[in-house]
């Protein structure tokens, strides 16, 4: 069997929610990262959410909730891999907080740096909605976080 054969069957083979999300992610995730790529970091970050300072909070969610967040994460993080672009972390975190508030779904989005064996720093952002590490993984243990920016909905309550 050809490789694009194999690929549609497996992408056949995937849930409706990422058949028919697929392609606008993929948009989105070549959207985002045209954003990060020439905005200014000043100009994207009132549109992440509120800002939080660096103590990290996570959102609860409802059983129903926690379910589509997970979707969105199986999602974001199938497109990334068809992207011909770098889908980094930023990119990744922008696209789930696009979907989340689709969805109005809660979300804290972090944004953490940490030192290589070469003591340059490293820069990561990831999201997290109730217990699902939607995009960037649990990256608390190795990250330090230095900014949070909640969802406006869930700031407001």
């Amino acid at each position: 069997m050809s490789l694009a054969a194999r690929k549609l069957r497996n992408f056949l083979r995937q849930p409706r929610f990422f058949q028919l999300g697929f392609f606008p992610t993929w948009c989105l995730l070549g959207l985002a990262r045209m954003v990060v790529l020439s905005v200014p970091f000043r100009q994207i970050a009132p549109r992440l959410g509120q800002h939080a300072g660096v103590n990290a909070a996570v959102p609860l969610l409802t059983p129903a909730a926690i379910f589509r967040a997970r979707q969105i994460s199986h999602l974001i993080n199938g497109s990334a891999r068809y992207c011909p672009w770098n889908a980094n972390c930023f990119a990744q975190a922008i696209t789930a907080r696009c979907w989340l508030k689709v969805y109005g779904i809660p979300y804290a989005l972090y944004f953490g740096l940490k030192k290589d064996a070469e003591q340059k720093l490293l820069a990561h952002a990831w999201v997290c909605a109730g217990p699902v590490y939607v995009t960037g993984g649990n990256s608390f243990s190795e990250f330090t976080v230095v900014s949070m920016f909640l969802s406006p909905a869930l700031w407001a309550r």
